[in-house]
């Protein structure tokens, strides 16, 4: 009888510490960023127009999570060998397909969405020359400048809204290419003689509904982000016309931005000295 429950209770450790080193595997798993994708990366620098050849490449294993959606795969190794470079590639840097020159055949839009997410495009705020430089690959906060619906009053108020951020740029006009996105002026495709450029984004579907409001109440603008900054803030508050306008807002909004923002905090004199 002991011995049978001394088997028993044997049986029942054995699955105990399998269970628990399961579940820890799978809490470091995800912890580190989910499962590791293994992307290509450059083993040396590689300049602008060179030929990849197999020694130019190597593999790196990332967690899923820290992946980018044009980050080229290994498993698409052969695909872009004998392509030429679009845009020099730094060594230890991961290959972009938005990196690439493009070829003598037309990249479809269609092609270049991920699975869950959609193209939408929006036609920037005037005189928005930053727009005008973002190029196809580039990632960029969406900005709403908006009626400000809790305003009194017969002045115009406004409100300046993030409504998105690390939003990836999908075109720029009618170019889905990097190297066609500036005409031979350097300045982006603009249409019907208005002063706006179009850009066309990759987001979700809810995001894009998003857009489409914000576009009938107000305009957009885009801020562009450098391309290996993945953060994100948690919130960001609205700026309001009337903090433009009162200095004590006016004042108040730009310590608490720099604060914020900056990487280095200066702290106030001692009153006590």
């Amino acid at each position: 009888m002991n011995r049978r429950a001394f088997v028993i209770a044997l049986v029942i450790t054995v699955i105990g510490v399998f269970l628990l080193a399961l579940y820890q595997r799978r809490f470091e798993t995800e912890a580190s960023g989910g499962e590791k994708v293994k992307v290509l990366i450059a083993v040396k620098p590689i300049d602008r127009g060179a030929v990849i050849v197999d020694d130019m490449i190597a593999t790196r294993e990332v967690p899923s999570a820290y992946v980018e959606d044009r980050a080229i795969k290994e498993s698409e190794r052969a695909k872009i060998m004998g392509l030429r470079i679009g845009n020099q590639v730094l060594a230890q840097q991961t290959l972009m397909w938005t990196d690439l020159a493009s070829n003598e055949e037309q990249r479809d839009l269609s092609g270049l969405i991920q699975p869950g997410s959609r193209a939408v495009t929006i036609r920037t705020s005037r005189d928005d020359s930053n727009a005008a430089l973002i190029r196809p690959g580039d990632y960029v906060d969406v900005i709403s400048v908006m009626p400000d619906g809790a305003a009194q009053g017969a002045a115009e108020h406004l409100s300046s809204v993030v409504l998105m951020q690390r939003v990836l740029v999908l075109a720029s006009g009618l170019s889905v290419s990097p190297q066609e996105s500036l005409d031979p002026a350097g300045s982006s495709i603009r249409f019907n003689n208005s002063d706006s450029t179009l850009l066309t984004l990759s987001v979700s579907l809810q995001e894009a509904q998003v857009l489409a409001l914000a576009a009938e109440k107000g305009r957009l603008a885009v801020v562009l982000r450098p391309p290996n900054d993945q953060r994100v803030s948690a919130t960001v508050n609205d700026v309001s016309s009337k903090q433009l306008f009162e200095a004590k807002e006016r004042a108040n909004l730009n310590t608490r931005s720099r604060t914020q923002s900056g990487p280095t905090i200066i702290a106030p004199e001692n009153p006590n000295k």
